[in-house]
Order: structure tokens, then C-alpha cells, then sequence
């Protein structure tokens, strides 16, 4: 065995005069392709942004399973109000779970059919999620405007319309990079946001921008509305001082908390692309995250009707400081 070893190192001593230029490439390609081999076989290393991020959609599944569950086994929460913060609330349950999923997809299942769908479903679900908050808007809106009318089968009928039409335009806007708008083949046109191209996240970007100037027609409109109804009702000037106030701080909060998690994402996804530090991506990403986990405190959690609903479910009673106060049409 040794004498054959030895013969054979011979052999190759002898031969090594002859190798070709070829052979000494299809050595060098063999030893990168090994690299390569090893380089995929090495762990994805976890980003503390995806980390952040994935803590988040927890948040905001859990959060938003709660306000589900109440507004699902309280027959009494039936009003369109409830209606437009129950859709809200499913848009961000899903809009979490996108996130949980889009950290499996990540580093469990990097595949291009898997990044396609958890982009799609992040999509529809926070785009459902801005639209479900103008939707409340405008019933805010019309329940102030036409306060005579709003309790009525048509209205309730509306509401129902208008959840359906916001669904239907989400769940084409999330199908839209399944069905090949998406920059897999492109790298050059992709956006900050990879696989959406730079021109779908412009139209997003822009879409939410006309959104939150129609958000901020609308609450100038309730404010005057409601402070001309708080003139009329208010029997001291006092009172009306304080509840017109209340309101317009209620609307300020409101406006403001969207503004800051939504306008930083907006912007710089119209300026930015695929080339600039995804650190700065993700400065943006998650304050705009962080926007369903608010959502569920500001719509639902601070409705008296809703307070009530938890307390049952949690204890079985409704603490006795507890006021249960009928909304009028000067609450906004």
C-alpha cells in the first residue's frame, strides 16, 4: 500500500510539468465553488431590527386578537362604529402576523415565492389598516353631519359597503407583486422596500400622503361641527369650554400619532431605492409598525362600550366608578 502511494506521488510529480493553464482554472473553480458551498451553508445572522420587528407584530396580534374577541362575543357591538374598529383591528392582526411570518420567511424559508407573500400580505394589511383609520374618519364625520340619520338600516348598510370596497382594493394592491409586479428580476428598480418596485412604493407613499390631507379636511370639519353642537347643548360656557377642548385635543393626539408613524416611511420611501443603507429603512419601517400597536388604545380600548365589554370578560364585573355614558354628537 505504501509502495503504491509512493508510485503514485511519482506519477504526479512527473506530471506536473504538463498540466495545462485549463486545469489550473478548473482547480481554482473548484475550490471557489467549495467557498461558495460553505458561505450557504453558514447561518443567516439575525438583525436586531428584524428582532425589533418581530417583537412588534407580536404586540400587535395580541393586542388586536383581544379587541376581535370582544367586539365578536358582544352582540351589542353591533353599531357602525364597532363595524369600521372590528375591520381596523382584523387589518392589524394581520398586519402582525405578516411580521412574524416575514422573520420566519426570512431565516427558516428565503425563498422568492415565500418573500412574495409575506410582502403581499404586509401590503394589504397596513394598507387596510390606513384606510379602515379614514374610514372611521368619515363615520366620525357623518355622525356629527347627519346625526338625525346616522342609527338607521342605510347607514349600517354603508358602512358594510365601504368596509367591503377598502378590502377589495387591499387585497389587489397585496396580490400585486404575486402576480409579477415585483423587482426579483430587476435589482435596479426595486425600492426600499425589496420585492416592491420603486414605482409601486411612490404610488403607496403618495396614496397615504392624500389620505392624511383628506384625514385633516375632515377633522377641521368635525371640530367646527362639533364645537358649533357644543354651543348649542352646553347650558354654561364653562362646560363647553371643557368638552370642546377635550375633543380638539382627542383630534390633535390622533392626527399627530398617525402623522409620525406613517410620515417618516412615506417620505423617504419617494426619494429613496434599493441602493441606500438599510439601516435607514428600517428607522422607518418601524415607527410605521408601531402605528397598529397605537391603533387598538386610541379606537377601541378607550371606548366606553369596549371598557365595559373587557371588564366582563376579565373579572365578571364592572368596577363601581365605572361611568357608562351615552356618545352624543359632540363627543368626537
Amino acid at each position: 500500500m505504501i509502495h503504491s502511494l509512493a508510485a503514485t506521488m511519482s506519477n504526479q510529480l512527473q506530471n506536473t510539468s504538463s498540466l495545462s493553464t485549463t486545469g489550473t482554472w478548473n482547480l481554482l473553480d473548484v475550490r471557489n465553488s467549495s467557498l461558495v458551498r460553505t458561505a450557504e451553508l453558514r447561518p443567516l445572522p439575525v438583525s436586531p431590527w428584524d428582532i425589533a420587528l418581530c417583537v412588534t407584530g407580536t404586540l400587535i396580534s395580541c393586542e388586536n386578537a383581544i379587541v376581535i374577541a370582544i367586539l365578536f362575543y358582544t352582540p351589542t357591538l353591533r353599531a357602525p362604529m364597532f363595524i369600521l374598529i372590528g375591520s381596523l383591528a382584523f387589518a392589524d392582526l394581520l398586519a402582525g402576523l405578516g411580521l412574524i411570518l416575514n422573520f420566519v420567511f426570512i431565516y427558516m424559508l428565503n425563498t422568492e415565492f415565500a418573500t412574495l407573500i409575506s410582502v403581499g400580505l404586509l401590503i394589504a394589511a397596513f394598507s387596510a389598516s390606513v384606510f379602515n383609520i379614514l374610514a372611521i374618519t368619515v363615520d366620525r364625520y357623518l355622525s356629527l353631519y347627519n346625526a338625525l340619520t346616522y342609527h338607521t338600516e342605510r347607514m349600517v348598510t354603508f358602512t358594510y359597503v365601504m368596509v367591503v370596497l377598502i378590502w377589495l382594493v387591499c387585497i389587489i394592491l397585496g396580490l400585486l407583486p404575486v402576480l409579477g409586479w415585483n423587482c426579483l428580476r430587476d435589482e435596479a428598480s426595486c425600492s426600499i422596500c425589496r420585492p416592491v418596485t420603486k414605482n409601486n412604493a411612490v404610488v403607496l407613499a403618495v396614496t397615504f400622503l392624500l389620505v392624511f390631507a383628506l384625514m385633516m379636511q375632515l377633522y377641521l370639519q368635525i371640530c367646527k361641527i362639533a364645537f358649533r353642537h357644543a354651543q348649542q347643548i352646553a347650558v354654561q360656557h364653562q362646560f363647553m369650554a371643557i368638552s370642546t377642548t377635550k375633543g380638539v385635543s382627542t383630534l390633535s393626539i390622533i392626527l399627530c400619532t398617525f402623522a409620525a408613524c406613517w410620515m417618516p416611511f412615506a417620505m423617504y420611501s419617494i426619494v429613496a431605492d434599493s441602493s441606500y443603507p438599510m439601516i435607514y429603512t428600517y428607522a422607518t419601517v418601524l415607527p410605521a409598525t408601531c402605528n397598529s400597536v397605537i391603533n387598538p388604545i386610541i379606537y377601541a380600548y378607550r371606548n366606553p362600550d369596549i371598557q365595559k365589554s373587557l371588564w366582563l370578560a376579565c373579572c365578571g364585573c364592572v368596577p363601581s366608578n365605572f361611568s357608562l355614558r351615552p356618545r352624543t354628537s359632540s363627543d368626537v
